[in-house]
C-alpha cells in the first residue's frame, strides 16, 4: 500500500500510563512503539495525541464516590466508563513514552483537558459535537486519509478511525501497531464499527513507498 505526500500517520497516545507498569496499562502497550518506528519513515506527516486530564477528572471512579474502576455511569452524553486516575496533565504518567522517537511529528495534540467530559476521539469530544481542531487541520494542510497507530485499538485508536471516515478522511488502522484494552468484547464491537464503515484493519508490512 504506497503512501502520498498526503496521508498523515496519526499515532494515538503512547504515554507512560497506557503502558507496563502506567496507571492504566494496556497489555504489550510498548510493543507498538518499534512497530511505528518502523512505518514512520514513510511518511511526510506524523501527528501525536497525547490525553492530558485535569486532577480528579469526571471521567475518574474516584471522582464519584462509591463507584470503581469499569464501572459505567450514565452522563448528559450518554454512557461513560469510569477509569483509573491516569495521564494527568504534567504528571509522568501523561508523558509521551520515554523510547517514542518520532522528530518528524509536526502536531501533538492534547485532548481529554476539559474536566467534565472525556475524550477518545482524535476528533471529537465524548459528546460527539465538540470538535478538538483536528479535522480543519487536516484540511488545512491538504490531508485526506488517516493512517492510525497506537493506543487503545478498541478505544481511542477506534473512535478516532471512525471519526476520520465519517468527516470524509478515509481510515486506515494499522492493527499490528496497536494494542486493546477488550473491556467487556470492546475488540469485537469496534471491529464490527469497523466493518459497518468500510475501515480498512491492515498490518503495518503493507505499507509501503
Amino acid at each position: 500500500m504506497p503512501v502520498s505526500p498526503h496521508d498523515v500517520l496519526l499515532v494515538i497516545d503512547v504515554q507512560n500510563d497506557f503502558c507496563p507498569g502506567g496507571a492504566l496499562a494496556v497489555p504489550d502497550g510498548d510493543a507498538v512503539i518499534p512497530v511505528i518506528h518502523h512505518v514512520a519513515r514513510y511518511f511526510e506527516h506524523v501527528i501525536l495525541t497525547q490525553d492530558w486530564h485535569t486532577p480528579n477528572h469526571f471521567s475518574f471512579a474516584s471522582a464519584h464516590p462509591g463507584k470503581m474502576p469499569y464501572e459505567q455511569i450514565e452522563t448528559s452524553y450518554g454512557p461513560q466508563t469510569l477509569w483509573p486516575d491516569h495521564c494527568v496533565r504534567d504528571s509522568h504518567g501523561a508523558r509521551l513514552h520515554t523510547i517514542l522517537h518520532l522528530p518528524t511529528a509536526e502536531l501533538i495534540l492534547r485532548k481529554g483537558f476539559h474536566p467534565n467530559i472525556d475524550s477518545y476521539s482524535a476528533f471529537f469530544e465524548n459528546d460527539r459535537t465538540t470538535p478538538t481542531g483536528l479535522a480543519g487541520y487536516l484540511r488545512d494542510r491538504g490531508l485526506t486519509r488517516v493512517f492510525l497507530a497506537g493506543l487503545a485499538y478498541d478505544y481511542c485508536v477506534g473512535y478516532s478511525a471512525l471519526d476520520a471516515q465519517c468527516l470524509g478522511f478515509p481510515a486506515v488502522i494499522l492493527r499490528d501497531a496497536c494494542r486493546a484494552i477488550d473491556l467487556n468484547g470492546s475488540v469485537a464491537a469496534m471491529e464490527r464499527q469497523f466493518a459497518e464503515a468500510g475501515i480498512a484493519v491492515r498490518n503495518s508490512a503493507e505499507v509501503g513507498a
